[in-house]
């Protein structure tokens, strides 16, 4: 469990700068399993996760829906059979936000 999975987001407003480089690589450390990828030059947090079938990468995906809600926070979710991807950023600020590693961290704690 990190520190990370124990906060909550917070509300973002339109406007705010993302995080700098410096930022997103220091909380980056705190999450090894998540990928920072760029899709149109916007910064991500990219996990796959694996599972043994359907169901469980299904019940999965719900209990990520279940803390997107609790947060006002949404992934992008991808399911497939066996797999889970789950991309966070903060879409009305074209970037991250610390309620990004947040919800990563709270994302991984599912697995626990």
């Amino acid at each position: 469990m990190t520190q990370l999975s124990q906060e909550r987001c917070i509300p973002c407003e339109t406007g705010i700068p993302p995080m700098a480089e410096s930022e997103i690589s220091q909380l980056k450390n705190e999450l090894a399993e998540w990928e920072l990828i760029k899709v149109n030059q916007v910064p991500r947090l990219k996990r796959t996760f694996k599972f043994n079938n359907f169901v469980d990468a299904l019940e999965f995906v719900n209990a990520v829906g279940v803390i997107a809600e609790e947060q006002g926070h949404h992934p992008l979710v991808c399911l497939t059979w066996g797999e889970a991807t789950v991309e966070w950023w903060t879409h009305n600020i074209k970037g991250l936000h610390k309620n990004d590693f947040v919800m990563a961290a709270k994302t991984d704690e599912l697995l626990l």
